[in-house]
């Protein structure tokens, strides 16, 4: 539970900043437009992770089936968890150490959110509501998934495969962090992240790219015996489904869409004094 209090404590500071930042805009325009703008997108996260929450309570058959289809996801990945575990962890050492660093570092609540609330205070200071959604929906999602996964954490007191109990063991509401491998908080944090972020583009390869970025942080756990494989399927699963439904939330408060307008990429080149180049403009 220390990690929910650290994380919460770390958003609440950055609702502060915020607020700071748009204090020193000693005018009316400001209090009348970012201030106003900064109580709803708040009440937004928090209706959001509400929405979130409840929508298991109107699930349909398909819900249900997706439901269905990711347990038996997780089951069969399970059964390799102890080769898949020996193997990754064997590449270690072949692995650049600052990727390595990276999917330790990012992976972490206190950058998480200082991630997420600087992409909203940009789209606050700058008064765009697409930047400002995208935010919201970055800080909702993780915030939603965040607590789950600490929960599920205590409740299946899974063993870390550190601690080399094996696969099969679990001691539900034990305190030491080495049962608290189901599911990997990094993994949900990083990959929410990616995978709101991707929303915002149209090209399959500039998503693929982002979904890459956000899995490193989970691979990381593997090379470092933190997390086995299913505790990174089974949270790149409710990253994706934590973000869709804040996300269909967040259509009914905010006008703006992703990608309303057809984006033009245009190539050209560029001639000048002893240099020649493409431009591309999009």
């Amino acid at each position: 539970m220390k990690g929910i209090a650290k994380t919460s404590l770390l958003l609440l500071v950055s609702l502060f900043l915020s607020g700071a930042v748009l204090a020193q805009k000693d005018s009316t325009e400001l209090q009348d437009t970012r201030w106003k703008m900064l109580t709803y997108d708040v009440g937004s996260v928090f209706r959001g992770i509400g929405f979130a929450y409840s929508r298991p309570l109107h699930w349909e058959k398909k819900q249900w089936l997706t439901l269905g289809g990711i347990t038996a996801g997780t089951g069969l990945i399970y059964l390799v968890d102890d080769e898949t575990s020996r193997f990754v962890s064997i590449q270690r050492e072949s692995i650049p150490k600052f990727v390595r660093d990276y999917g330790e570092l990012y992976g972490s609540p206190e950058n998480n959110y200082l991630l997420t609330s600087g992409v909203y205070l940009a789209g606050l200071i700058a008064k765009d509501e697409k930047l400002r959604r995208t935010g919201v929906l970055l800080i909702a999602s993780a915030s939603a998934a965040g607590v789950l996964q600490q929960v599920a954490k205590s409740v299946v007191g899974r063993a870390r495969p550190v601690s080399g109990l094996g696969k099969d063991t679990f001691d539900p509401f034990n305190s030491s962090r080495n049962f608290h491998s189901f599911p990997s908080g990094h993994t949900i944090l990083a990959f929410t992240n990616a995978y709101a972020i991707a929303k915002q583009f149209k090209s399959p390869w500039v998503k693929a790219g982002f979904y890459a970025i956000g899995l490193v942080p989970g691979a990381s756990r593997l090379w470092d015996q933190q997390h086995w494989l299913s505790d990174i399927a089974f949270g790149v699963a409710l990253s994706i489904v934590t973000v869709e439904s804040i996300d269909r939330y967040l259509d009914r408060r905010y006008d703006k869409k992703y990608n309303e307008e057809d984006k033009q990429l245009s190539w050209d080149l560029q001639f000048g004094p002893g240099n020649v180049g493409v431009v591309i403009s999009f």
